[in-house]
Parts: structure tokens; C-alpha cells; sequence
């Protein structure tokens, strides 16, 4: 084999190829193999460029030669070995966060599917599962984020560190969760205090936390602090309303001046529930002139409306001077 020979060496990542790398010192080193090529820089594949003359290798490398090449490939080697032990490190403190790397102490198989979690007051740290710091009258959670931990009922956290009882006043009790308190029934809160409730006559306590906890019994207002008696008119009657009118007419009366005054229903009506207006309503085919009912002089070719009041040309007519005349 003449010329030049190029043996490729596959390689992932870029090296260096040094002049005279591998080669030994001596004077007889140069004899059967020439220099390899100065040094630069390789990207993908490794390539060893090795001049070669017919005379001394006859188409066969020598032994310095294989060594010269087998170098470069042993370093390779020894460096990927490296890089894969620095990922594995690094790995296992990430498998053991998710809990699927080999169990530590303090730790228990998950109730489904495969790996592990930490004990109840442990929280993975690392490849490890450590004690929480949990404070008298508290309990861990389990939860991952957080404190870990929360406080028994009748108590509140402090700053992280402590759970502190929490001050209940007199005539108060402590709400169902256990994180605050209310005052018993008959009494308000005032600050960090209950008070007791003054009840007026005719009136009785109430759920509002928030108002007086009294309202006034039906039939009476609330005034200041007194329930006065509400005035109803005759023919009139109570709402019951917590907002807005008191009292309001019977049905055939409306309200004038305070007072609640007879309806004064015309022929052809009837009586009408609506708040506003006379009181009343025409019956079908009638209209409303002034205070009376008129009745509906209906044209050819038209019809009453739905209200039974007014009236409209039938399909097909049009209104014209009054009367319904065919379309065009």
C-alpha cells in the first residue's frame, strides 16, 4: 500500500490530536513513522493522518504505529467512562427527590405504583428522608411544601416556629375548625370582645353577627334603638319587606297620600294588580278613552292584538286612512 493512510476513529465530542502524541522519544522513533499532523482541532470523528512510504511498512503499520493510534482511543474511552460516572452522580439525588432511587431510612414503599415516600414528620432531603422540626401541639401534614406541619385545633401559628393558643374571651366558643371564635348567641363581638345584647320590646335575636343581632318583630320598625309600630292604613296590609315599602294596599284600592282609597272601576274593566296605572284594565275588544272603556270599532280585514286592546291589519293589508287596504 502506497501514499497516505487515514484511519478514523468515531468520537462524539471535540479533542485535540497533539504533534507527536504517543510517539516515544529516541532517535530511532523516526525511522518508521513520520509526525502526525499538527495539532488541531476535530469535531464528530477522529482522524489520525499517518504518512506511510512503501519502502519501510510495505502496506503494514508497525508497532509504535498501532500504539500511536490505539492512544488517542484510550483517552477517549477513559473520558467517556468519567462523564458517565459525573451524570450518575448527579442523577441519583434527583431519583431519590422523585423517591424512585433505592429506599432510604425513614421511608416506606408508595401505597400505588412503584418507588417511595418518606414517613409521616420526614420530608426527602437529598437521598435521604430527615425529621421535621415540628412544634408542640401540632401534627405533620404530609404535604412536600410548606412547614410540613399545621396546629391542633385551638391553636395558631407564629412565625413559622410555634403554635399558640388561641385567646377565646368570655361568652365565646371556638368555631368548628378550631382556627377562631364566636360569640354566643345573645352576644356580639365588640374588638376582642362579646358583649351582651340589649333587646328592645318587640323585637327578637337574630344569626347577624355583623348588624345588632335583634330585629324587630312583625308589625314594628326599627327606630335608633327601639321597635316603633309600623302604621298601616285601612285596607291596607304588612310587606314583611326588609327593604322598601312597609305596607301596601288590598287588591281594589290604591295608594294616595298615605292612605289606601277604593278603586273607581269603570264598565268594561276589570281590576289590575300592576303598581302603577289607574288600577285597572279594559277587557278584550275594549280601549282605554280618558277614565272609561270604549269598544273597538274593528275594520275589515283586521284583527285584535294579543293585548285584545288595539287592533292590526290582517297578513297581506296594510293600514291606510284608517282602514286596511290590500298591499302591493
Amino acid at each position: 500500500m502506497t501514499g497516505s493512510t487515514h484511519p478514523t476513529v468515531p468520537q462524539d465530542f471535540s479533542i485535540q490530536v497533539a504533534e507527536n502524541e504517543g510517539m516515544p522519544p529516541g532517535p530511532n522513533s523516526k525511522a518508521s513513522l513520520t509526525p502526525v499532523a499538527r495539532t488541531r482541532r476535530l469535531t464528530g470523528t477522529l482522524t489520525l493522518e499517518l504518512s506511510k512510504t512503501p519502502a519501510a511498512t510495505c502496506g503494514i503499520w508497525s508497532v509504535k504505529e498501532q500504539a500511536a493510534m490505539r492512544h488517542p482511543l484510550a483517552r477517549l474511552i477513559a473520558r467517556t467512562a468519567a462523564i458517565a460516572g459525573v451524570i450518575a452522580s448527579l442523577a441519583f439525588p434527583v431519583l431519590a427527590q422523585d423517591g424512585t432511587g433505592p429506599m432510604p431510612e425513614n421511608a416506606q414503599p408508595r401505597s400505588y405504583g412503584s418507588g417511595w415516600v418518606c414517613d409521616l414528620g420526614y420530608r426527602v432531603e437529598g437521598n435521604k428522608c430527615l425529621a421535621l422540626d415540628i412544634p408542640e401541639h401540632a401534627y405533620p401534614t404530609g404535604r412536600s411544601y410548606g412547614t410540613g406541619w399545621e396546629c391542633d385545633r385551638g391553636y395558631e401559628e407564629v412565625g413559622g416556629k410555634s403554635c399558640n393558643p388561641i385567646p377565646v374571651p368570655a361568652n365565646a366558643f371556638l368555631r368548628s375548625y378550631g382556627d377562631d371564635w364566636q360569640c354566643e348567641r345573645g352576644f356580639r363581638q365588640e374588638r376582642e370582645a362579646c358583649v351582651q345584647i340589649v333587646l328592645p320590646d318587640n323585637a327578637y335575636l337574630t344569626d347577624d353577627t355583623s348588624g345588632s343581632g335583634w330585629t324587630c318583630e312583625r308589625g314594628f320598625t326599627a327606630s335608633s334603638s327601639d321597635c316603633v309600630p309600623i302604621a298601616v292604613p285601612e285596607n291596607g296590609y304588612l310587606t314583611n319587606a326588609d327593604y322598601g315599602d312597609e305596607w301596601a294596599c288590598e287588591r281594589g284600592f290604591f295608594e294616595i297620600d298615605g292612605r289606601c282609597d277604593p278603586v273607581a272601576l269603570p264598565a268594561n274593566a276589570f281590576l289590575d294588580p300592576a303598581s302603577y296605572g289607574p288600577g285597572w284594565r279594559c277587557e278584550r275588544g275594549f280601549k282605554t278613552v280618558d277614565t272609561a272603556c270604549v269598544a273597538i270599532d274593528l275594520p275589515a280585514n283586521a284583527h285584535l292584538d294579543r293585548s285584545g286592546n288595539t287592533w292590526s291589519c290582517d297578513r297581506g293589508f296594510q293600514l291606510a286612512d284608517g282602514e286596511c287596504a290590500l298591499g302591493r
